[in-house]
C-alpha cells in the first residue's frame, strides 16, 4: 500500500511540475510515465485518464493551500487577539513566505486548470470551483470578524474584498512569471495589506 501511495504521489509531483511549466494540454501521459519510470498500465492503475489526474491535483492543492493558510493564520492569532492585527500579521507572514521561495513561486494548479477548462469534464471544473469558493469563504470569514469590530471606511462588499485576496495573489504570480521578477507577488500582497489597514483602521484625525 505504501509503495502504491508513493508511486501515486510521484506521478502527481511530476505531473504538477510539468503542468505549471507548460499547461495541462502540453503535458502528456507518455512524458509522465517516462519520468516516473512506470508503465502506462501503472499510470492508469492510479488515474483512469487526465480528468482523474487533474481532479487529484486540484484536490491536493486545496488541501495543501488550506494547511498553509491555517498555519500562517494560527501563527498570526498567537501574536494578536485582535482580528485586524492578526490579518495584517498573516499577510506579512504570507509575503515573507513568498519571498523565501527559490526562483519565485511556480504558479497555481487551479489557475492552470481554469485557463484550459475546455480540456476537462464537469467534475474537474467543479473541483476548481470548490477551490476558488473555498478561498473566498476563508477570507470572507476573516473580514467578517474584522468588520464586527472595525467599521468599514468605504462602501466595499466583504465578498468582493475576499475575492480580492485571491485576485492579488494569482495576479501577482502571473505578472511575476511574465516578466521574471519573483518578488512581485509578495509586494502585491503587502500593498493589499496596506489597503486593508486603511479600509478598517479609523482615521487618526
Amino acid at each position: 500500500m505504501a509503495r502504491g501511495k508513493n508511486t501515486k504521489e510521484r506521478i502527481m509531483d511530476i505531473a504538477q511540475d510539468a503542468v505549471l511549466a507548460k499547461g495541462f494540454d502540453a503535458t502528456s501521459i507518455e512524458e509522465i510515465v517516462t519520468a516516473a519510470e512506470i508503465t502506462k498500465s501503472g499510470f492508469f492503475y492510479h488515474f483512469p485518464d487526465k480528468n482523474a489526474l487533474a481532479r487529484a491535483l486540484i484536490e491536493r492543492h486545496i488541501e495543501i493551500e488550506g494547511q498553509l493558510f491555517d498555519g500562517i493564520m494560527d501563527r498570526a492569532r498567537e501574536l494578536s487577539d485582535d482580528p485586524l492585527q492578526a490579518a495584517l500579521i498573516g499577510l506579512k507572514l504570507l509575503a515573507e513566505m513568498l519571498d523565501d521561495v527559490p526562483y519565485g513561486h511556480p504558479g497555481c494548479i487551479v489557475a492552470s486548470a481554469t485557463y484550459q477548462d475546455r480540456l476537462f469534464d464537469r467534475s474537474v471544473r467543479e473541483a476548481n470551483q470548490r477551490a476558488v469558493l473555498g478561498w473566498r469563504q476563508r477570507f470572507l470569514t476573516m473580514f467578517e470578524e474584522i468588520a464586527a469590530r472595525y467599521p468599514l471606511r468605504d462602501d466595499v462588499g466583504l465578498t468582493d474584498l475576499a475575492d480580492m485576496v485571491s485576485s492579488v495573489i494569482e495576479g501577482g504570480l502571473v505578472i511575476s512569471r511574465a516578466i521574471g521578477e519573483p518578488r512581485i507577488t509578495s509586494r502585491q500582497v503587502l500593498l493589499l495589506r496596506s489597503y486593508i489597514k486603511l479600509l478598517f483602521l479609523p482615521s487618526p484625525h
